[in-house]
Formats: structure tokens, sequence, C-alpha cells
């Protein structure tokens, strides 16, 4: 028993000095960055926070330790970023120094940092360059993009019409019709709302952003090397996206056969005939699996952001009817019945532009931002943080910033008009980010969300069967604020 007695008391003793010791490593690591919460040896703060509430956790940490804080979340060292002014430092003001991409485990088990949102350097700059260009071609930003939305806007509504004011859930419509705006242009076709192939690859598409957001996919986030072999649910996201992956290897197979290097027909064309044109250039971004993933990249982003956004919208007018019959009046106004909205009307339609800015403020869609990370070491705020280290600007902290907007958690359009109504810019109303990490489809998003907005309002009055008190136009709970409630809303034609 005194032998068994001493030989735990030594294995106390070691573990206690090896916590220590550990302890003491970190500190000496993080001399001089921002301040955090000690982390504990291996696990980092995991215990501190909520990874199924990751955000709310951040901002709860911000209140103690200031606008620039550090966190140890399992194997990565995080800087976090709060408020607008904070942000707009780093990424605009500091730019060349913040706008690396910072690392996402999970993403680079599936991407392997190819294509254009999670790569840097030359591969990041190349391919940025050129999808903003082919973009530009194929008419985003141009008055061809706005027919095709306005086309595929006469589609939803005669899906909505259909329903003949019953109660239905508008998510997949909504989805339908915002992912066949990026096919359209990366394809170079549009699917029928019934394809059961596009159902499908639309319903794995929401699996994976929900897994995103899941309390797994963030332990994985920080213990990569332990989680990756272990089964549970976040080994669904490599399933589900595998699916995918086979449709958009089937789709530039397809054209690899029919290529016409004299007429090319979208995206995948483009940068098929890139390839050609650099396939004796031993450092070309311009392969396969650059174009493999770039596609993914465009097919992701172009479609789940937005169409959330407009499925927010939905719910938050049903909620607000003042709102929603002030915001048609003005499209009665400007639009009428005969026609079909165009960019032109925004800037005659101060108060819908207003809302809609208030939608995207209050829906919050990415609350932490995507990773950015240091390009160099540098001095930030009076603190040292080191090349390579992850930054998350904290996205959900500027579109709520009290400084910029006085009631931030209270749905407002008030926020964007001045004292005669007019539009009013808030340059603290940044969804799509701010730099030179900024989304690169925000001008293809606003077109979408107001031209299909405008339509609904202009031929449908939104009726939910939920008493206004009872519907939510925040994130369900434990779902890192990502997910929204989902409501059935009754389309009752004009």
């Amino acid at each position: 028993m005194e032998i068994g007695g001493t030989g735990t008391l030594l294995l106390a003793v070691c573990v206690t000095a090896l916590i220590f010791f550990m302890t003491w490593i970190n500190s000496n690591k993080r001399k001089n960055m921002p301040p955090g919460p000690t982390p504990l040896p291996f696990i980092g703060n995991i215990l501190q926070v909520n990874s199924k509430e990751l955000p709310q956790s951040l901002l709860k940490l911000a209140k103690v330790y200031g606008d620039v804080f550090t966190v140890q979340l399992g194997t990565r060292t995080i800087v976090i970023l709060r408020g607008y002014d904070t942000v707009k430092e780093a990424l605009v003001d500091n730019s060349d120094i913040f706008s690396d991409r910072g690392g996402i485990p999970a993403v680079q088990m599936l991407f392997k940092n190819y294509g254009i949102i999670f790569s840097n350097g030359e591969r990041w700059k190349a391919l940025r360059r050129f999808t903003l260009a082919t973009l530009r071609n194929f008419g985003m930003g141009k008055r061809s993009i706005e027919e095709r939305i306005q086309e595929e806007s006469q589609y939803l509504m005669e899906e909505f019409r259909e329903k003949k004011g019953s109660p239905c859930d508008p998510t997949y419509p909504l989805s339908l019709a915002v992912s066949n705006m990026i096919c359209s242009i990366v394809f170079g076709e549009r699917f029928d709302y019934e394809d059961e192939t596009f159902l499908h690859l639309l319903e794995s598409m929401k699996e994976i952003f929900k897994l995103v957001n899941s309390a797994g996919i963030q332990l994985l986030n920080s213990f990569p090397s332990f989680f990756s072999h272990l089964p549970g649910p976040h080994q669904k996201i490599f399933q589900k996206m595998s699916k995918i992956q086979a449709f958009v290897l089937e789709k530039v197979k397809e054209h690899q056969k029919t290529l016409d290097k004299d007429c090319p027909r979208d995206y995948i064309d483009c940068f098929l005939i890139k390839m050609e044109e650099e396939k004796n250039n031993p450092n070309t971004e311009f392969h396969f699996q650059n174009l493999f993933v770039s596609v993914m990249n465009l097919f992701f982003a172009g479609t789940e952001t937005t169409s959330n956004t407009l499925k927010r919208s939905l719910t938050i007018l049903s909620k607000y009817q003042d709102v929603l019959v002030k915001a048609q009046k003005e499209v009665d106004r400007v639009i009428g019945q005969n026609r079909c909205p165009s960019m032109e009307d925004r800037s005659k339609m101060p108060y819908m532009d207003a809302v809609i800015h208030e939608i995207q403020r209050i829906s919050d869609i990415v609350p932490l931002g995507l990773p950015h990370a240091t390009a160099q070491t540098t001095v930030f705020r009076g603190y040292t943080i080191p090349k390579g280290t992850t930054i998350f600007p904290l996205l959900t902290s500027v579109l709520k910033d009290p400084k910029y907007f006085p009631n931030p958690h209270t749905f407002d359009p008030g926020h964007f008009l001045d004292e005669k109504g007019s539009f009013r810019k808030q340059d603290a109303a940044m969804p799509f980010s701010m730099g030179k990490r900024i989304c690169l489809g925000e001008g293809l998003a606003r077109m979408e969300i107001f031209l299909f907005l405008s339509s609904i309002l202009q031929h449908f009055n939104l009726k939910c069967d939920e008493d206004p008190s009872n519907i939510y136009i925040n994130s369900m709970p434990n779902t890192n604020q990502a997910v929204p409630y989902t409501y059935k809303i009754r389309f009752m034609p004009r």
C-alpha cells in the first residue's frame, strides 16, 4: 500500500509538473500577444467556449478582454477582432498584412487549399483575377445577368402561385432560384424545379452548411489529428461532399467533350481554355484541381448565403406586416404591376433599399466571418501578432455594433434612413466582409436579393399562421447562429 501510495503521489506530482510546464510554454509563446483566457495544456480554451454557440461565446470573452484578444481552440491559436473600427483597421487600413486566408482544418481536408476562397499567394491572386474577369464577361454587374434573374423570378413566382395561398415552406424554391443563377454562369444551364438530381444536390448542400456550423466540426477544427480518425456525425460532411463533387466532376467532363474554344459558354469553358493556353507553364495555377475546387467554391458561395437571406427576408416581413405594407406601397408606386422590377428602380426605392440592408444586418448570415491570417509578424494596437496567426473578424460584432446602430438587436429599417426618408449608407453594414477578401459575388447577391424580393412583394401578400409574437427572426439555438427558424408562409396573390 505504501509503495502504491508513493507511486500514485509521484504520478500526481509529474502530471502537475507537466501541466505547469505546458502552461509556461504556452504563456511564453503568447508573450506580447493580445490578452485572453489562460489556456489549458492540449485543450486550450475549449472548456471556456460553447462549440454550439461559438460567436456568442467569443462576444462574452470580448467583454472581458477587449476588442482584440487571443483564444486557444485545441491546437489553434486564434486572434479575435470585435467591432467595426477594429475590423476595418485590420482588413482595410492594414490589408496587406491581414488579407491572407486563415486555414480551417475541415475545409483543408476537403479542398487541400486549392480554389479561390481558401488559397493564398499567387494562386489566390491568379484565380481571383481570372474569376472576376470571367464573371464580368458573363454578365455579373451587367444587364445580361439582370435579365437572367428577371426570367428566373418568373419561374419562382409561378412556383409560389401554384400553392394557391396554402402554407408552404419557401426554403427549396428560393434555393433553386438562387442556385440556378450561379449554375447559368458556371455550368451554362438552369435546372427545372422538379429535377430530382438538382433537389438532392441542394439537400446535400444544406446539410453540409448545417454540419460546418455544428459542434462536431468545431471540435474537428480544434483537434484535427484526433477527431479526423474518430467516427461521429462530423464524418457526414465528407459523405455529403462526395455527392456534390461527383456532380461537378460530371459537368466538367461533359464540358471537356463539347468544348468550342472559339465560343466559350460559361466559367468552366473559360477555365478549360485557360488550362490549354498555359499547359506548358510548369508553375501555372490553371489545372484541373483548381478548376474543380473553384467551381465548388462558386456553387456553394453562390447558393446558400443568398437563399438563406431571402428565406429570412420572408420570415421578417411576415412578422412585421407594417414594414411589408410600406415596402409594397413603394413597389406599387415605382414599379407597378405590369413589368418586372429592374436594378434601375432601386435608386427610386429608398425604403425597400433600407429594408434589404436591415434584413442583411439583422440576419447576420456569417457571424464569425471567414478566417484571415497575418502575412507577416505585425504590431497591431500595441500587441505583437506572429506571422501566420489565424484571425477571425467577428462580423456579428460589426453588424450589431452599438456605436453605429442604436438598437443593434432590433429590426429597424430606420437604421438606413435619414430624417427625410432617403437611403443612408452605413459603413458598418458589411455582410460581405471588407478589404481585399470581400466576397467576390457581392454584386450578384445584391442584385438577386433586390430583384427576387421586389418581385415577391409585387405579386404576393405574405401571411404566416403563427402569431407574430411567436415568429423568431434570430437563428435557432445551438447552431452557431447559422440556421434560421423555418415557418410555412402563405403567398396570397395580390
